[in-house]
């Protein structure tokens, strides 16, 4: 009789990934406790958050004040300044951060864009995380696909992967297409009424999405959609529990 492969070892995880437009609501307001009290109620193990304004030189940034505020740890992976403030993407997580760089996703003259990978130590394993914000226009987003999904299939990073973020497809396109042939994709439909993330208050386009690799198994898919969440931000924040085997 053949022998089985080796014991998996299975952990539960939730994870987000929410734009949160600099922490400026749809009222006009820029409040970071608003943003932190959302993810507050979320609950996410780890976040992946877009278009946060980091550290200047007169105030430590919103990154700091979340985890603070969440006593989270966190990375932030800029793309240019604003104001004299670093402003770009950012992951905050509960668990130990092993390794975190950033991949250039830059097209010609369009504004600067980046994949941020944070590799976590999860009981002992490696969890890989990618955290995208891709660009408004069609050509530009069908070459950061490409590049992203070049960079995901990098053999010499192993293990379960988990690929998320605001990808700006208004409807499924080249991009969306080009990602769902080479990963695997969480199908909104079959685990919401409403799969829609953007504008926060009456969405009513899908723009944030959740993708992975490896031994991932998708549990439930939440859209948070009180008034607090509805207007913090211009998007809604995306939530998935995952159970994760190494």
């Amino acid at each position: 009789m053949a022998q089985d492969e080796s014991p998996r070892h299975t952990h539960g995880v939730r994870v987000a990934t929410y734009n949160i437009h600099r922490c400026r609501g749809l009222d006009g307001r820029t409040r970071v406790e608003r943003i932190a009290a959302v993810l507050a109620r979320i609950d996410a193990d780890i976040v992946a958050l877009q278009e946060v304004v980091g550290a200047s030189p007169l105030k430590a940034g919103q990154a700091a004040e979340l985890g603070a505020a969440l006593g989270m740890g966190w990375v932030m992976a800029p793309t240019r300044h604003l104001r004299g403030a670093l402003f770009g993407n950012v992951v905050l997580s509960r668990f130990p951060i092993k390794h975190h760089t950033h991949h250039d996703l830059t097209w010609q003259t369009c504004e600067p864009r980046n994949v941020q990978r944070v590799d976590f130590e999860l009981h002992g394993h490696v969890l890989h995380l990618y955290n995208v914000h891709m660009g408004t226009a069609l050509l530009e987003r069908r070459e950061q696909a490409a590049r992203l999904a070049t960079l995901v299939h990098d053999r010499r990073v192993t293990g379960p992967k988990i690929i998320l973020g605001d990808f700006n497809e208004w409807a499924r396109g080249l991009a969306t297409d080009m990602l769902a042939e080479r990963l695997q994709s969480i199908d909104l439909r079959g685990h919401l009424r409403r799969g829609r993330t953007y504008p926060g208050f009456f969405p009513v386009l899908h723009l944030d999405h959740i993708y992975y690799e490896g031994k991932v198994d998708v549990e439930k898919v939440t859209l948070p959609r009180d008034r607090l969440s509805m207007m913090a931000s211009d998007h809604l924040p995306l939530v998935a529990d995952l159970r994760i085997s190494f």
